[in-house]
C-alpha cells in the first residue's frame, strides 16, 4: 500500500515542531472545510491531513513514524562534479589560468 508522506500532507519540514504542526492542520482544515464540502475527494483529503495530524503529533507516533519512513524522505546524495581531464585520467594540458596585479610596462 503507498502510504503518503505524512509531513507533506500538512506541508510541514520534518523538523517542524509541535505547534507548527498543529498551525498547518488548522490551516489545512480550514482549506478543506469538510462542514460545508461534502464531496468524496474532500472527504478523502480530510481524512489524510486528520490521519497526518493525529500520528504527527503524538511524540510516540511520530518517532516510531520517523523511524518507519526514514528512508524514504532522505535524498541520494549529490555526487561530486567531475572534469573530463579527471574522467580521462589525463593531466590538464595547461595550469589553471591564474589572475594576478597588472603591471604597466611602458613602451612595450
Amino acid at each position: 500500500m503507498n502510504v503518503p508522506d505524512l509531513y507533506a500532507v500538512l506541508g510541514v519540514e520534518p523538523s517542524a515542531t509541535v505547534e507548527a504542526i498543529t498551525s498547518a492542520f488548522r490551516r489545512r482544515v480550514r482549506e478543506l472545510r469538510p462542514d460545508t464540502r461534502v464531496d468524496a475527494v474532500t472527504a478523502e483529503e480530510f481524512g489524510q491531513v486528520r490521519a497526518a495530524y493525529e500520528t504527527l503529533r503524538d511524540p510516540e507516533r511520530r518517532a516510531a513514524y520517523d523511524r518507519t519512513h526514514r528512508e524514504t524522505r532522505r535524498r541520494p546524495p549529490v555526487p561530486p562534479r567531475r572534469y573530463a581531464a579527471d574522467l580521462l585520467g589525463a593531466p590538464p594540458a595547461e595550469p589553471p589560468l591564474r589572475a594576478g596585479p597588472v603591471r604597466y610596462e611602458p613602451g612595450r
